[in-house]
């Protein structure tokens, strides 16, 4: 309990254990608690907003490292945060008992299994009433600059709310393998990238002649001339091909392209010219009603009753020669 000294928060707390905004730009505070009752206890998790000018930040080799030694893990990048787990476990050493680490895959290396891990984080923040919305689509997908903006943020988290407990992250994972997930940029892009090149380089048909030589008891010069000279020039006829076809396809497009322009103008232009001749029927008095009306029924006449017309011209016409 206070003493008689001591001024009382809105809510009813002790004014000297809250923790003040000391000049930085991160924003604690406490939400639903009461007279009596720890801000670090199951529940209540102390807030943390990141303003526009935030300065306080770690760069990312520390920010890594720094998760490397409370956790025990061996993350190279801030990309491989993207799983997900480190996140989890970390909510497991300042809220024990908000997550269960069983249901957390330590070595989720798919998408679907990082949204696992983030819904259980998700689920956790809501226990503890953690207002923080996670953008998961964005941290699944590993790019660098999200997850570096999250870390930073959990950080800031971090440090609000730890009370400084002893913890081992390995016991608590209870046998589970914290194996890093793959870097997403080389998971990705790297790897079919190899897989091409050594399927097309020269090098790798080469490979499979010289390994294929050993069975043949007398190997000459000439054979193995043969084999090399049709690995790399396939590949390259067919690419150009490819190239041509790709081209001879755009210059369709584009003649097409060009046509519908072309096409939409004229359209365009009769109809402005059919409404000027509209206008100029409805001016006209009714002198001149019949010719007015002979004139709208041609301007809107459909294709099977002008082709009747037609007809009926014809045969008026041949009528006429006998």
């Amino acid at each position: 309990m206070p003493g008689p000294t001591q001024a009382l928060s809105p809510n009813g707390e002790n004014n000297n254990d809250i923790v003040q905004d000391n000049g930085s730009n991160i924003i604690p505070y406490r939400k639903n608690t009461v007279r009596g009752e720890r801000a670090y206890s199951w529940g209540m998790a102390v807030n943390v907003y990141s303003t526009s000018i935030t300065q306080e930040t770690m760069s990312r080799h520390d920010i890594t490292a720094w998760v490397n030694d409370i956790l025990s893990l061996n993350y190279t990048k801030v990309e491989q945060l993207s799983s997900g787990a480190a996140y989890c476990q970390f909510m497991d050493l300042l809220f024990p008992g908000c997550i269960s680490l069983k249901k957390v895959k330590f070595q989720a290396k798919l998408e679907h299994e990082y949204i696992h891990n983030f819904k259980l984080l998700q689920a956790s923040f809501k226990r503890v009433n953690v207002d923080k919305i996670i953008p998961v689509e964005k941290l699944v997908k590993g790019r660098f600059q999200d997850n570096l903006d999250f870390i930073q943020w959990f950080k800031k988290f971090f440090d609000a709310n730890y009370d400084g407990k002893d913890y081992d992250p390995v016991a608590a994972r209870q046998g589970q393998d914290a194996i890093p997930p793959p870097d997403p940029g080389e998971q990705i892009f790297n790897l079919p990238k190899k897989s091409h090149h050594a399927a097309s380089s020269p090098t790798a048909g080469a490979s499979r002649s010289s390994s294929a030589t050993p069975k043949s008891s007398t190997p000459t010069s000439r054979p193995s001339s043969a084999k090399k000279i049709p690995v790399p020039s396939t590949p390259a006829k067919g690419e150009k091909e490819l190239e041509a076809q790709v081209t001879q396809l755009t210059e369709q497009v584009n003649t097409l392209k060009l046509a519908l322009e072309g096409v939409e103008k004229e359209r365009d232009y009769y109809f402005s010219k059919l409404r000027e001749v509209e206008l100029l029927c409805q001016e006209q008095g009714e002198e001149n009603a019949l010719f007015v009306d002979r004139l709208m029924e041609v301007l809107y006449a459909s294709d099977e009753q002008r082709t009747h017309e037609e007809a009926a011209y014809d045969q008026q016409e041949e009528q006429d020669e006998y």
